[in-house]
């Protein structure tokens, strides 16, 4: 346990800050500020998964998730103006996407690890962040799944026709959260290649 506690804290502090930083809005509420540190989770993920393996991994990923849990369950406590501050939908939502994408980028980084050293971090982030931006944005919003009157209305906001991005031909609001959230997503997992390398190069070194 002592080898992954960094791991552990980690994720936590990632997740725990997400969900802190989510209620902040920015660029006309496009996005929201939780949207750069959640994506730094894969980053946690894939280091965990380079020096201690696939299990280690899933060990600290689990971690996060019931940290999740955790916050979710206090949001649902804090009410709002128009709700809770985590609505039952978005608290699923943000379970489930987080569970199945961290396993999944787990699988796809331990198939390419004995690759060139920056195929299995971005490919496996990519693909995570593309399976947690889908799961999460239609379970929390798409009409075409309910939760029942009472849980659907507090997130019905997301269904109002807007332009795609602000510019384009009227879709549901949430359409266009969801695009500009895995458009940061892949731009973190570009950007956290470079710290990877640093880090995996000073603890190698550190180990030789």
């Amino acid at each position: 346990m002592n080898r992954i506690l960094s791991g552990v804290i980690a994720m936590a502090a990632v997740v725990v800050a997400s969900n802190i930083l989510v209620q902040f809005l920015i660029l006309d509420g496009l996005l929201t500020w939780g949207a750069f540190t959640y994506p730094v989770a894969f980053l946690v993920t894939d280091l965990m998964n380079r020096f201690y393996g696939a299990a280690a991994a899933r060990k600290v990923v689990l971690a996060g998730f019931v940290t999740g849990i955790i916050c979710s369950l206090i949001g649902s406590q804090v009410m709002l103006e128009f709700g809770p501050a985590v609505p039952l939908r978005i608290g699923v939502a943000s379970g489930i996407a987080f569970l199945i994408a961290q396993m999944l980028d787990i699988s796809v980084f331990d198939r390419l690890r004995r690759g060139i050293w920056w195929k299995a971090p971005l490919a496996s982030t990519v693909v995570g962040s593309i399976v947690d931006t889908a799961l999460f944005f239609s379970i929390a919003f798409s009409g075409s799944i309910s939760f029942g009157a009472e849980a659907d209305s507090a997130t019905a906001w997301a269904l109002d026709s807007m332009p795609f991005m602000t510019f384009g031909a009227d879709q549901p609001l949430w359409v266009s959260l969801a695009v500009a959230d895995w458009m940061v997503k892949f731009a973190v997992a570009l950007i956290a290649l470079v710290p990877f390398r640093m880090i995996t190069g000073k603890l190698n070194a550190t180990i030789q």
